[in-house]
């Protein structure tokens, strides 16, 4: 199933988004240290030219630390990026973020000017929380539910900087698909718009393959299902999570799947890796390169002989 949820207030986001990043002296984008390429957002590498760029690799309590170390190296390959990583109740942590911004943007006298700062990032990965931090108060509407923020504010920070915060959105199409699953196992897609027993399908098959150890020690099994589908039937008989009939309710495990993901409880989970999303990345552009191949080739088809 392609997942995307685009709602009319994210296309005015990302236009305003478009007006105004040039102007900026430097960029602050929150990434979810689950999904650090699933939540970047594709705008800032075809916008940013040479502004200097720091990624925050949030809720890394809740990811694995061996791959978001690899990932902060994949990032970093980038010109003008830095990556740093960011838990939500580490305020000092946070406040490095403006000293790191001061020491990538040296030319700039912030006793003449304000440093001008834009913050992006997609529904759900902690921007507003990490905003109210380095403002000191609380700036920024911030909940439990994807798109909060809707309208673009300016908000003073210490030391003469001046914070752009910009509502969170995604973009009309997910891709590679595999992104879009991840997205919304993280929360980044509203639920109402989700297929929830697709969702922890999906969840279920990746934590089998790459995590199969934190399946067993958590729901209690000797020996792993031989798939995601198996694996969440023998949650359901586990956690008697049954129907008429003995029937599992699904609905019910997907419901326990993606929560006890997305709050830890299952263990510090990363869903995808640098390699991983390399991988996926060259096949869907040779998945679209054969679909565009297939329309030369149709419309050749059709064109009246000479």
């Amino acid at each position: 199933m392609a997942i995307n949820w685009f709602p009319g207030h994210m296309h005015k986001a990302r236009k305003e988004i478009k007006k105004i990043m040039p102007q900026m002296d430097l960029i602050i984008e929150v990434l979810d240290a689950r999904i650090p390429f699933s939540s970047e957002n594709p705008l800032v590498p075809a916008l940013r030219g040479d502004t200097p760029l720091i990624k925050v690799l949030n809720k890394r309590d809740l990811a694995d630390p061996e791959i978001t170390a690899q990932w902060q190296t994949w990032l970093e390959k980038e010109r003008g990026v830095r990556a740093i990583t960011l838990t939500h109740n580490q305020r000092g942590e946070a406040l490095d973020i403006l000293r790191l911004a001061g020491d990538m943007t040296p030319n700039h006298d912030r006793q003449k000017s304000a440093l001008r700062v834009m913050i992006l990032g997609i529904p759900n990965v902690g921007k507003s929380t990490l905003i109210n931090t380095l403002a000191g108060r609380p700036a920024a509407k911030t909940g439990n539910e994807p798109a909060v923020t809707r309208a673009q504010q300016t908000i003073k920070l210490p030391d003469n900087i001046l914070l752009y915060d910009t509502p969170g959105f995604l973009w009309p199409k997910l891709s590679p698909e595999a992104c879009g699953y991840r997205l919304a196992i993280t929360g980044a897609i509203r639920s109402a718009v989700l297929d929830f027993e697709d969702i922890a399908l999906f969840e279920a098959d990746y934590l089998l393959e790459a995590y199969p150890e934190l399946v067993k020690a958590r729901y209690g099994f000797d020996e792993l299902p031989a798939d995601g589908l198996a694996l969440m039937d023998a949650i359901a008989v586990k956690r008697r999570f049954l129907g008429r009939g003995g029937v599992p309710d699904l609905h019910k495990v997907s419901e326990v799947l993606l929560n006890e993901l997305r709050s830890g409880t299952l263990g510090r989970i990363s869903l995808e890796t640098p390699e991983m999303v390399e991988r996926e990345v060259q096949a869907a552009a040779a998945a679209e390169a054969e679909k565009e191949s297939m329309r030369t080739d149709k419309k050749a088809g059709q064109r009246p002989p000479r």
